[in-house]
């Protein structure tokens, strides 16, 4: 009998090598030793500094962090790579999971999520099909309508874990155009707050939509879109031809934490028949909490939600979330076959579907485990009492700072951000702003706390956000005793 196709019954013609398939021994030993550098990292964080020395600031060029190399042709020590990663690569950057990292917005990065990942990546299953994984699938589509019983969806809505909420974003402005607009969709206008996140604008050009479809809506002196300019701006598209379909919510801006009226933008879409977006997120977790769900009522009502758990959740980056009130159109808009495909379920079973029919990833992680795994071993409860904890910080902090002299208060907190300034009698809004800049580049300076700035119809803003479960009271006094000291500091150099 002839050998298979592509064997031969000459021993030692193909070549083994087993180099990439490690021992149990080996990965015992690597994992250790890992872990030890990771112990050391974690018990140092409280006392490590920020990496706010190496923050670059706006229009400055950033200096290469390392040189090109050549493909390396020959391995290197564990322990050496290790050394590198920690002694260098991660202390040269922003240190995003300590206690003092108030910038942006944080998220912290949980363990039992990295416990999570390990797992997953290790046994390396695909989850983008049901039928590849059905108790995986499961468990990841069992996050989901969690998330959606936290947010009042009803049953009908579905969801996919994403990237993040940029990923999200762009997978509700196509289902929205999709759903509300002919195959023709350029005549379509979406609308969006000046507060909205720039990857609204992103989702829309790479959804096809020219510039002009996204029309922005100012914002009131609580920074939330007004209602009136949007009803204007509505029905004037209307009258000019054009086909509103699509309404973006913010549900807590990045520069300051801002929820829009969502009861009525709510009832806006309703009557003019728009898809309802809320992009939630920075601040949709706070839902869990009692003073949340009441700044976030009306969220229900969307017809999609963006929402971060590596936001709200405290988890590693990477890991966002859409949810569409009615899963079959979210469905509809994305579902494609091919010859190679296995048959897509067809149920209304909410635990049993196909990933790659409810969003532009077929080739994905198994995002699930790092969600469900916190969640199952702990409950939903600490992750509301940290919510709770980041939203007493923040007004707490807001407070102390309305109490110094010449600070002022440019946006008071809605949830977990305020944004504020110190001001000097008799200096013009450029000359405040600048006064604001060395300010906010003392503070960085002492890299204890990281806080970053924004623009606010042309005035410099300094911003804290609290959102990291490792931020508790101690480090926003240190901040706030910095912030008093630097500002006194800087009040008395010369003005510019």
């Amino acid at each position: 009998m002839p050998p298979p196709f592509g064997m031969s019954n000459q021993p030692g013609e193909i070549p083994e090598d087993r180099t990439l398939e490690i021992s149990a021994e080996v990965l015992r030993e690597w994992t250790g030793k890992a872990l030890a550098y990771l112990q050391a990292y974690i018990t140092s964080l409280p006392s490590q500094p920020m990496g706010s020395a190496r923050a670059a600031k706006a229009g400055d060029a950033v200096a290469p962090a390392l040189a090109p190399e050549a493909i390396p042709r020959q391995g290197m020590d564990l322990d050496r790579l290790l050394e590198h990663l920690f002694q260098r690569a991660i202390p040269g950057s922003f240190n995003t999971a300590s206690p003092g990292y108030l910038g942006y917005i944080p998220g912290g990065g949980i363990l039992h999520a990295a416990l999570a990942d390990f797992i997953a990546a290790a046994v390396n299953r695909y989850v983008g099909v049901y039928v590849a994984a059905p108790e995986l699938v499961a468990l990841e589509a069992q996050v989901l309508l969690w998330f959606a019983q936290m947010t009042g969806l009803p049953t009908t809505a579905r969801g996919v874990l994403t990237s993040g909420g940029s990923m999200a974003n762009f997978t509700a402005v196509v289902t929205a155009r999709t759903t509300k607009l002919p195959e023709n969709f350029l005549n379509g206008v979406l609308y969006v707050s000046d507060q909205a996140h720039h990857s609204l604008a992103k989702a829309a050009r790479m959804a096809g939509f020219p510039a002009s479809a996204v029309q922005t809506i100012p914002s009131d002196e609580r920074w939330c879109m007004r209602l009136d300019d949007l009803v204007a701006a509505v029905a004037g598209d209307r009258a000019a031809g054009r086909t509103p379909f699509m309404v973006v919510a913010s549900a807590g801006t990045a520069n300051t934490g801002a929820v829009d009226d969502l009861p009525e933008l709510a009832r806006l879409c309703a009557r003019e028949q728009l898809w309802f977006h809320v992009d939630a997120a920075y601040g949709g977790f706070f839902c869990l909490t009692a003073e949340g769900k009441k700044a976030l009522a009306g969220m229900e009502q969307a017809d999609s939600i963006t929402m971060d758990p590596h936001k709200g959740l405290f988890l590693p980056y990477g890991t966002g979330a859409l949810l569409v009130r009615d899963g079959e159109l979210l469905r509809r808009a994305h579902s494609s076959t091919a010859d190679y495909m296995p048959a897509m379920q067809e149920t209304t079973d909410p635990l049993v579907q196909d990933f790659c029919e409810y969003g532009p990833e077929l080739s994905r992680d198994f995002r699930g485990l790092r969600i469900w795994l916190p969640l199952k071993l702990h409950g939903i409860a600490p992750f509301i009492a940290n919510l709770e904890e980041k939203l007493a910080l923040t007004r707490y902090a807001a407070d102390v700072l309305r109490a110094m002299e010449n600070m002022e208060i440019l946006a008071e907190p809605q949830l977990s951000i305020v944004a504020f300034r110190l001001t000097r009698k008799g200096l013009s809004t450029a000359a405040t702003n600048d006064l604001n800049r060395r300010l906010l580049a003392r503070i960085q300076a002492h890299d204890r706390v990281f806080l970053t700035a924004t623009s606010l119809r042309g005035v410099f803003a300094l911003r804290i956000c609290v959102l990291s479960f490792r931020t508790h009271r101690d480090r926003i006094d240190e901040t706030l005793d910095l912030i008093a000291r630097e500002a006194a500091a800087v009040e008395s150099l010369p003005g510019p």
